[in-house]
């Protein structure tokens, strides 16, 4: 009879048996070492370790560092998704939707997948090719043409200032009070610029 003031199994240390599937672990801590080092910095030796899978799995599931890394990268929820669901509303409360949407969205997942990809986007292309979808594709088409009286190009990038930026600092940086400011705090601050990227003057009267 089991001793009914035992404890709960201590978690098992070391790599995970043959049989078991090691790519959703892999996947894992592939993310956070990403996240924590970027491309560069990241090993496929400190990926396995933090997994507790054999290093040779990464080649078995992924071919090798950079197909993991982009196999990394996939985000949670789509980038188009996000931005179909801020469109409907009112035009002119459109930044504020932009702003609070993303923060839901990268607050659930602590911002890994962000801090992942900002911090490779000087050392790896397909970083820097996803960053210029989002903005020169994905912002520019879904929001900024619909919405934007001229230079949707210009208009496009300066938001993706804004919010590029935000994720920086709050997630990559950690920087304070931005790190831990509040939805409402941050939204009150950044959205009114938003919005005049979006559909306000660019250019001083005159």
């Amino acid at each position: 009879m089991a001793d009914a003031t035992a404890g709960p199994p201590a978690r098992r240390r070391g790599r995970r048996r043959a049989g078991e599937d090691t790519r959703a672990p892999l996947l894992a801590a592939a993310r956070e070492e990403f996240a924590e080092r970027g491309f560069e910095g990241a090993t496929v030796r400190r990926i396995a370790e933090r997994a507790g899978v054999d290093a040779a799995m990464v080649n078995h599931w992924f071919g090798g560092k950079e197909q993991l890394f982009v196999a990394a990268l996939d985000f949670p929820v789509d980038i188009t998704t996000i931005l179909d669901r801020v469109r409907p509303g009112d035009v002119d409360e459109l930044g504020g939707r932009i702003v609070r949407t993303f923060l839901t969205v990268w607050d659930a997942t602590g911002g890994a997948p962000l801090g992942t990809l900002i911090r490779s986007v000087a050392s790896h292309e397909s970083a820097a090719r996803m960053m210029r979808d989002f903005v020169g594709k994905a912002l520019a088409d879904r929001i900024v043409r619909p919405t934007a009286p001229d230079r949707v190009e210009l208009r496009a990038a300066l938001c993706g200032t804004q919010i590029i930026g935000l994720g920086m600092i709050r997630y990559v940086l950690r920087l304070e009070p931005i790190a831990s400011a509040g939805h409402d705090e941050i939204v009150t601050a950044i959205a009114p610029t938003l919005q005049r990227y979006l559909t306000g003057p660019l250019s001083p009267p005159g």
